[in-house]
């Protein structure tokens, strides 16, 4: 066991307005299996990439341990060799046993290692990616993002092997891994950083207590502060007309009053000022009480939708439909029969590479008036209808083609600038995010910009591929309440088990 000290940490990218991480201090056991939770863009990986040595910083990251980062790069040369081959390049002083054992734990056979690398699924990557990191003796671990565009069946085995594990920080935003795998958190705030034992619900509980406990005693403060100006404000005034009779009387009106009584309410007046000090005094210890009480408030504006009614009830009809590539042999899926009626949020479900994209291209296609078939690529049999006029708002899982600037990229779609924007700030974008090209955002504030782009497009049904990969919990959460209260009409692939959970009305198996 050892300890990674942070102390005084200040960073900031070159051109950046705002520091990363601000003279921030805290430590962390290596023995620990560490959540790691934050909005996007908060600078989760920027602190792994310190950890790693990668950029130069202000104050100290003091230890002993030796660090080493899931995923590992790898070149297109490199995706052409075999992982075996791979091995001692990723990760220096591997052997092949220990890789082999690991492989074993996450239900792998070795002859992955003997293929190409670039022939193997997400999942395999990720699981021979993983089987190398864990390989090593004593090595502190970063773990980025294990589970994205990983179906339910590998998301499983990575939480049951992560589960297993010890000494890393687990970077993710799927709820149901961080519970299963984490025994502390590490939690980037709004203005603050914290650690906490427990897993992610745990943590979530003590949040929504304490924030719940940090807005009465906010209420709280504004009332005080409010009752002590009015109180103020009497005294004060009470204090200058007193003052004000000082000078001058009426010898008949006021014949119990003499020249001495002139020092007398000198003497009340200025008492009265006193008081009129220490509530101004009270006042300004109660405002400094109440600032900072809201700097790690996670209050989320609730976002909006406008979907269409059409005059259909059903939108889409799939009747013994079944659905292949020309160059493969045999359909990725057939007999399958499904609905999609106005209302209903219909998630599919399946391993990788069943089918699940390609049904959601076939049904793009169908309801531009194509057949899928049409495609050069694609074969279908059974019947697909689509209700006609059917208006679709699309988010792609690849978010490689955003580039330029934000005013280009609403010029394209024909929306309006201020309102994306807007929508983006309610998800938590900084404004100065808008001043850069797309290229430049994380992969989480590319995928915000692609759902912003659908919530600003009315639509009778909403295609989802994929929404939430590298979205942070928060914004989530938030995508949640909007879907329950809009209730659009939705087809969804999404492996976020407490997402879907939530908001399906009904699921798909394909197989």
């Amino acid at each position: 066991m050892s300890l990674i000290n942070v102390n005084n940490l200040t960073f900031y990218y070159e051109g950046s307005f705002d520091n990363i991480f601000e003279n921030v201090s805290f430590s962390i056991d290596t023995n620990w299996k560490l959540g790691f939770i934050g909005r996007n863009g908060k600078g989760k990986t920027t602190f792994l990439n310190l950890l790693l040595g990668k950029y130069e910083y202000k104050g100290t990251i003091s230890t002993s341990t030796i660090f080493d980062y899931f995923p590992y790069q790898i070149s297109e040369a490199d995706k052409k060799e075999c992982a075996a081959n791979l091995m001692e390049r990723l990760k220096p002083g591997c052997e092949l046993w220990k890789v082999l054992c690991e492989l074993d734990k996450l239900e792998v056979d070795g002859e992955v290692l003997y293929r190409p690398f670039e022939t193997l699924s997400h999942g395999e990557r990720t699981k021979v990616m993983l089987a190398i990191l864990f390989s090593g003796y004593n090595d502190f671990l970063l773990v980025d993002e294990p589970t994205n565009h990983l179906d339910q069946t590998s998301r499983e085995i990575v939480k049951t092997y992560l589960a297993g594990k010890k000494g890393f920080i687990l970077v993710s935003h799927d709820r149901d891994l961080l519970d299963a795998c984490i025994d502390h958190v590490l939690v980037l705030n709004r203005r603050s950083i914290e650690i906490q034992s427990g897993n992610f619900s745990s943590w979530w509980e003590n949040k929504t207590r304490k924030d719940a406990f940090v807005q009465m005693e906010n209420e709280k403060h504004k009332k005080e502060i409010d009752r002590l100006k009015a109180a103020a404000a009497r005294t004060n005034q009470w204090a200058e007309k007193n003052e004000q009779s000082k000078i001058g009387f009426d010898p008949i009106k006021e014949h119990d009053r003499s020249i001495a009584t002139r020092a007398y309410i000198g003497a009340k007046t200025k008492k009265m000022q006193s008081r009129v000090k220490q509530m101004e005094n009270r006042i300004n210890k109660e405002i400094l009480e109440k600032e900072g009480l809201l700097q790690d408030i996670e209050n989320p504006v609730d976002l909006k939708l406008f979907p269409l009614k059409h005059h259909k009830a059903v939108l889409c009809s799939i009747t013994e439909y079944g659905l292949g590539y020309k160059a493969s042999k045999g359909y990725l899926f057939e007999g399958l029969s499904m609905e999609i009626c106005q209302g209903e949020r219909v998630v599919l479900k399946g391993k990788n590479g069943c089918g699940k994209s390609s049904l959601i291209k076939a049904v793009l296609k169908h309801a531009s008036g194509e057949e899928a078939a049409s495609h050069d690529s694609l074969i279908e049999k059974g019947r697909m209808e689509t209700a006609s006029g059917m208006i679709i708002s699309y988010i792609n899982q690849d978010t490689s083609f955003l580039k330029g600037s934000i005013s280009k990229f609403c010029r394209e779609r024909k929306i309006e600038e201020y309102l994306f924007c807007a929508i983006l700030r309610q998800l938590d974008f900084e404004r100065v995010q808008f001043a850069k090209n797309m290229e430049q955002f994380s992969e989480g504030q590319k995928k915000k910009v692609l759902i912003a782009s659908s919530l600003l497009t009315p639509a009778h049904l909403y295609i989802w591929d994929e929404p939430l990969n590298y979205i942070d919990i928060f914004s989530r959460i938030q995508i949640e309440k909007l879907i329950l209260e809009y209730k659009p009409t939705m087809l969804v692939v999404e492996h976020d088990v407490m997402f879907c959970n939530k908001i399906a009305t009904k699921t798909v198996d394909i197989k």
